[in-house]
């Protein structure tokens, strides 16, 4: 199904109907800050199976982030960190990030595989708050995945996406053109915040 809210924005009944499929199985592609994701909720861990045959990879291959409404689930799921360090991540959300964190015990058991570190991602896409806000827990995202030699629009453009993988998902949104670009990932798991990777988001260390 491809769900066209380019020119409307998500209407209240649309955000209902799309958290009930994800967290009843559905995995959907959306918009985001960056490129566009594939993802379903948290609690729906059993479709990372479906998640990983769309973009050929076993499971423990692929580096999942969380996508998350606010702040309020880092203790879940991340260790604690320093009151500087917490300024400095709230000062960039919500905003085209990753921040890579110590994860806690939650996480080995949620994953069912021996993570220690976990992404965290606020989205700053009005598409994804108002389905996190509705959800209240984290969505579990994966980049959709770029063949460099390959038309960028196929990429980027959600009527191209839809036709070549609108059969292995429940929800293509339509949230308009797409960017073939990238979160800025930051290493928060020692004393001082390290770039990892540089996208759309300045930062300076």
């Amino acid at each position: 199904m491809l769900l066209r809210i380019f020119e409307t924005g998500l209407q209240e009944r649309q955000v209902l109907h799309l958290v009930h499929c994800i967290q009843n199985g559905g995995i959907m592609i959306y918009p985001t800050d960056t490129i566009y994701g594939i993802g379903t909720a948290l609690s729906n861990i059993h479709s990372l199976d479906r998640v990983a045959a769309l973009v050929n990879k076993r499971k423990d291959e692929m580096n999942f982030t969380l996508l998350c409404r606010d702040l309020s689930h880092l203790a879940r799921f991340a260790q604690p960190i320093s009151n500087p360090m917490y300024r400095v991540i709230k000062g960039l959300v919500p905003g085209p990030y990753t921040f890579i964190l110590n994860a806690n015990h939650e996480v080995p058991k949620l994953f069912q595989s021996p993570k220690k570190q976990i992404g965290i991602r606020v989205p700053k896409h009005p598409v994804l708050q108002s389905i996190l806000e509705v959800m209240d827990e984290p969505l579990l995202n994966i980049s959709l995945p770029v063949d460099e030699n390959a038309d960028p629009e196929n990429f980027t453009d959600p009527t191209l996406i839809h036709d070549r993988l609108g059969r292995q998902v429940d929800l293509v949104i339509d949230g308009g053109i797409g960017k073939i670009q990238y979160s800025t990932i930051l290493d928060c798991t020692q004393d001082e915040i390290s770039v990892v990777r540089q996208g759309i988001g300045p930062f300076e260390a």
